[in-house]
């Protein structure tokens, strides 16, 4: 919406967090559809109010949550003149619904009857970063190279791209539909979880055995999912109580009404796999870390697929020379802290057929993206604010490590972040068994750094 030049408005209970990764143009409000005061500021002017609101994380009761939360909505919505509601709801039919699904259908429910035309899309599993169910899917594929499927594996469910969803959504912005309508959006295949789990595992490059057992009850099934997926239990639980229901769209009204012709399984989860590596390489990890949990977590964060570990160090010097040691890592420099245990590493390397340290540098104080750093590759590199780095030793997955420089009060914050994408249990091991070692070596590195630069500008100052 942002290109196409229309005037946005965003409601989030933390704009600061939203506020960096949108146009200057786009405002960002603070509200809460459980706060209806929020809501009133929030809704004057607007035309077309999208309600994409899910309370399935809450400690507290979600469906009663959903259900105030869209009663408020609803009503601003109504008081303000909105022209127009689109909500983004789940697919599904029939009396015996689950808690999840009927409380999804509940909310639509309630905004059609608002008085406000509403267009509500009733979806099946989202394919992208993001999407919970999309999540616990790949989770347990990443992590179990045997699994033993009950049934709800073989439930066919029509799952589409994210891509797709958002060009629904935007569509619905001009369409020509005056009263409130349900629309059925699904993908262009019909699918089991079981062939989805195994089209994941193909374009991952993971071989997975499954073993059809005819026990494994939804609510096992769950608590099973919170051991071995980073998905809570509780949303586990909804989650897999919503499978035994197919997903499958009976009605073609939203094919025939909109220009967008969803993708097939096999396209959308090589896209959503394409996109993860796009927004990394765009990712301003100092921004993107901001808006999880403060408190940090043994292991890192997660982001998608990737496992994330960051850290910062600030610095009373101006950018560029906070940047001087990042830009002369590596070679003979060597890494500012523990030099024997990066040889050690070399080592190893070269023994699985790696390209160890022995590749050095081309210059020893200038880079370029597509240079050599030992066993790193520069991926991009922006004078005195950004140096990432792509690992090309043996690893059970991709790496990168990544140098950010902000300027922060009367000097500078140097941001050092270490990315890993595993492959497989093996690659999750090799994360989380040598987290400790990774953790005290990048530590001391980042120091190393921080006094460089420190001594870099005194000497400056010095021989000035």
């Amino acid at each position: 919406m942002e290109d196409s030049g229309e005037r946005v408005r965003c409601m989030v209970r933390r704009p600061e967090f939203l506020r960096p990764r949108v146009a200057p143009a786009t405002e960002v409000v603070a509200g809460d559809v459980q706060d209806m005061e929020s809501l009133r500021g929030a809704m004057r002017g607007v035309d077309t109010a999208y309600y994409l609101v899910h309370s399935m994380g809450s400690a507290a009761d979600f469906a009663e949550q959903d259900r105030r939360g869209a009663e408020n909505f609803a009503g601003a919505a109504l008081k303000a003149g909105v022209r127009r509601i689109v909500y983004l709801g789940g697919l599904g039919s029939g009396p015996d619904l689950s808690p999840h699904l009927a409380s999804r259908q509940e909310v639509g429910r309630i905004l059609r009857e608002s008085g406000v035309p509403t267009i509500e899309f009733r979806a099946s599993i989202i394919i992208g970063s993001g999407s919970v169910s999309f999540e616990m899917i790949r989770s347990l594929v990443d992590r179990l190279p045997v699994m033993i499927t009950p049934r709800w594996v073989r439930i066919r469910a029509q799952p589409i791209a994210i891509e797709d969803v958002v060009d629904y959504l935007i569509a619905a912005l001009d369409a020509e539909i005056e009263e409130s309508t349900v629309l059925e959006i699904g993908g262009a295949d019909r699918v089991t979880y079981q062939e989805i789990m195994l089209e994941y595992a193909q374009q991952r490059g993971l071989k997975r055995l499954m073993i059809p057992v005819p026990v494994l009850t939804p609510r096992l099934s769950s608590l099973w999912l919170g051991l071995v997926t980073p998905v809570y239990a509780s949303i586990g639980r909804e989650l897999i109580d919503s499978i035994p229901h197919e997903t499958l769209v009976s009605d073609d009204t939203a094919v025939r009404l909109f220009d967008v012709q969803p993708r097939g399984i096999r396209e959308a989860i090589a896209r959503a796999l394409a996109n993860e590596d796009r927004e990394l390489a765009v990712t301003r990890w100092s921004d993107a870390l901001s808006s999880r949990d403060p408190k940090r977590k043994w292991g890192g964060a997660r982001f998608g697929s990737r496992l994330v570990d960051s850290r910062a160090a600030r610095v009373p010097v101006h950018p560029e020379r906070a940047f001087a040691p990042i830009r002369r890592i590596g070679g003979k420099t060597g890494w500012y802290y523990s030099d024997w245990l990066w040889r050690l590493r070399g080592f190893l390397d070269l023994l699985v057929g790696g390209a160890g340290l022995r590749r050095g540098r081309r210059d020893p104080d200038s880079l370029l993206p597509g240079d050599t750093v030992d066993f790193w590759r520069v991926e991009e590199f922006e004078p005195d604010r950004l140096l990432r780095l792509s690992a090309e030793m043996k690893l059970p997955g991709r790496a990168w490590l990544q140098f950010e420089v902000e300027p922060s009060g009367d000097g500078c914050l140097i941001r050092q972040t270490s990315i890993f994408d595993p492959v497989g249990l093996p690659g999750l091991l090799y994360w989380y068994g040598l987290y400790p070692i990774h953790s005290l070596v990048f530590a001391g590195m980042l120091r190393g750094m921080a006094r460089d630069a420190a001594r870099e500008e005194g000497n400056t100052r010095v021989a000035a």
